[in-house]
């Protein structure tokens, strides 16, 4: 659709076709009878959301005013040079983590899929409405970004598909998103806030995906590589806990994190 309708540069193209080859290695994996396993989808993770931060570094640079990279952040009215490097590990650690606490939020119908609808409507607005518009962002102190309506409109097409999935994957559900979906929507969303050029907008767009995932990507890894037992008495995903131990129906998990997500 979005190539299609929008006049797209290369590096939008770029992000598409990284978007597709995230969603190809969930689907590979959806349809493998035995899975491909931790490890192998952390290093094709990680190659992918590498390959994405280099891309991005070197568009971004070319087309910033003073050919360098920029972050604007909270409490900051000037924007920050970021060095190359520096960019590429906090895109690449974003990215990374994005896609795999969206993958773990995937357990109860409607959870991820409303959860990545708010973050997609969230990065459309600031795209369209405030980085995509120069008095706007001149007006709040924050850097213009000059296709900001092409990511928006790109944003908003997916978030349109979004809802049509969710209609079958209400309550219960009839359609299942599958690593295929939580993957690349995940990677999506990452693509976004980095391009936004403020990796704090991850906090507006996927806070409770963060906690609800990343602190049981967390337990595990202090307990497999450093046998560091935390969280022993807390299942993970958080929305497992909510469940069993505090016996919360599906309804209520989506209800419940979905206005926390909105409050932030």
């Amino acid at each position: 659709i979005c190539l299609l309708v929008v006049p797209m540069d290369i590096l939008q193209i770029c992000m598409l076709v990284l978007t597709w080859l995230t969603m190809l290695t969930g689907f590979l994996d959806d349809c493998s009878k035995s899975g491909w396993g931790e490890y192998l989808k952390g290093a094709l993770d990680l190659a992918l959301c590498l390959t994405a931060s280099i891309i991005l570094c070197i568009f971004l640079s070319r087309t910033s005013t003073d050919g360098n990279l920029h972050f604007w952040l909270p409490f900051i009215s000037e924007t920050v040079v970021v060095a190359p490097w520096i960019y590429i590990c906090v895109s690449t650690v974003m990215l990374w983590l994005s896609i795999n606490t969206t993958n773990c939020t995937d357990g109860v119908d409607g959870l991820s899929g409303t959860l990545v609808l708010i973050a997609l409507i969230t990065m459309g607005v600031i795209f369209y409405f405030i980085l995509g518009h120069k008095e706007i962002s001149a007006y709040l102190l924050v850097p213009h970004l000059h296709d900001g309506a092409i990511w928006a409109v790109m944003t908003f097409c997916l978030a349109g598909i979004l809802m049509g999935y969710l209609w079958h994957n209400a309550f219960p559900s009839s359609v299942l998103m599958g690593d295929a979906g939580s993957r690349a929507l995940g990677f999506y969303i990452g693509i976004c806030v980095m391009v936004s050029g403020n990796p704090f907008l991850i906090l507006a767009t996927s806070s409770i995906i963060f906690v609800n995932g990343g602190m049981g990507l967390m337990k595990i890894f202090l307990m497999r590589f450093f046998k560091i037992k935390i969280f022993q008495k807390i299942r993970f995903p958080l929305h497992d806990h909510m469940r069993h131990n505090h016996k919360w129906s599906p309804t209520q998990v989506l209800i419940k994190f979905m206005i926390m997500q909105v409050l932030i």
